[in-house]
């Protein structure tokens, strides 16, 4: 198997297999995979966020994001200041009682997925592995902005 793919099918499928735990883990609350970094997100963040801030860490488009903090709004785990009931990217956000007790929650099957996803690899190995990642998305970032210029 050459290097291209690998690498695609490694990253396919193991962004397959991170959405269907998310899937499995939400579905006991109600939620879907999308919310799952929103809401882990706004619980490392008890000041807030607004969407657009929300976009960045999450890595998502603002409309993407803005619709799964609808959702979280609506279900009383988000909730933020809007200007005459209007809403607003500029509106910072946070989560109500109910939504800080789910992320406790969500931290919990966050840290047992990293155990288990891990498991055999040595600290080194995990420190290494997650560094390798940063520097193929910091390089390739780098050769597509090359590109488009």
């Amino acid at each position: 198997m050459d290097r291209f793919e690998t690498f695609t099918g490694s990253i396919l499928e193991l962004n397959r297999y991170l959405q269907k735990l998310k899937d499995i883990e939400m579905k006991p609350f109600g939620l879907r995979a999308n919310h799952v970094m929103c809401l882990y997100h706004l619980g490392k963040n008890p000041q807030g966020l607004t969407v657009t801030e929300m976009a960045e860490v999450c890595r998502e488009d603002k409309a993407a994001v803005s619709r799964c903090l609808s959702q979280l709004i609506q279900r009383g785990l988000v909730n933020g200041n809007f200007p005459e009931n209007k809403r607003s990217y500029r509106t910072r956000l946070t989560l109500t009682d109910s939504g800080r007790e789910l992320v406790e929650q969500i931290y919990q099957k966050v840290d047992a997925a990293l155990i288990g996803g891990s498991t055999g690899m040595t600290q080194q190995q995990r420190e290494n592995f997650y560094a390798t990642m940063e520097l193929i998305i910091k390089n390739l970032s780098r050769y597509i902005a090359d590109r488009e210029e």
